[in-house]
């Protein structure tokens, strides 16, 4: 007797890589880890690579069957019209006794097309190579905080009141948003899934340090991060510390 073996859906492999964080009524699904060889400063580095997508639990479905239901649903979900966040893990990321992490909000300008009105993209890839340098770490791309919160478009108008002499606070401001909208709740939740022992945070704003350590996530120091400073972003940056409250470690001041 001949007997056939069945094949196993592609699909049942990957839900092995995908965790499910519930809060509340919503779930946190947490894609990963996937191998990520990244160019960095004339190198292969290889990173880490998870992806996240918070939504509302599907009533009457069993939790072991929440990961299937989401991916049927995908195809009419319509993800593209949205951004999702992410994070590039580095090391042991998870065990490692110190471990850096960057809160990286999304920057299209700066990240994509090196925009020099900020430092966002100096920022991303600094953050990436102290990373890889310390050996541990996890840097999250927030996809969902592009111009302080406002999105991509709200942010074009934005530089437009900038180019009539308004600061980015200002300019915030006068589309009837706050200065500063940004939530890391998310990012703190996944966080918490990927590490437990202590982080050492790079940023130069202190509302990101006082998130982390409000949320109760271990948080054991910061880092500043100054660079690439120019005329084209010196008023940006000015206002960052001016206006904003940020730490003045590092900046010079002429």
């Amino acid at each position: 007797m001949i007997i056939e073996k069945t094949k196993e859906s592609p699909l049942n492999k990957i839900k092995e890589k995908v965790q499910i964080v519930t809060h509340g009524d919503r779930s946190t699904f947490i894609v990963g880890p996937i191998n990520l060889p990244v160019q960095l400063d004339g190198e292969t580095v290889f990173f880490k690579w998870y992806s996240w997508l918070d939504v509302q639990m599907i009533e009457g479905v069993q939790a072991e069957d929440q990961v299937e239901e989401l991916i049927k649903s995908l195809p009419q979900a319509n993800l593209a019209n949205n951004q999702q966040s992410s994070v590039l893990v580095y090391g042991d990321f998870e065990h490692a006794e110190d471990a850096l992490i960057r809160m990286h909000s999304i920057c299209h300008t700066g990240d994509i097309f090196g925009s020099k009105r900020c430092d966002c993209g100096f920022q991303l890839k600094q953050s990436m190579k102290m990373i890889s340098e310390h050996g541990a770490g996890a840097l999250f791309y927030l996809a969902n905080h592009e111009g302080r919160g406002i999105g991509l478009f709200s942010k074009a108008l934005a530089y437009l009141l900038q180019e009539e002499g308004l600061d980015t606070v200002e300019a915030n401001e006068h589309l009837g948003f706050v200065d500063d909208s940004r939530n890391y709740d998310e990012a703190i939740r996944v966080l918490k899934t990927l590490r437990q022992l202590p982080v050492t945070l790079i940023t130069n704003n202190p509302n990101k340090l006082k998130a982390l350590q409000s949320s109760g996530a271990n948080v054991s120091g910061r880092i500043p991060l100054w660079g690439d400073i120019s005329r084209y972003n010196k008023h940006y940056l000015e206002t960052k510390m001016e206006r904003a409250g940020h730490f003045r470690g590092g900046y010079p001041i002429e």
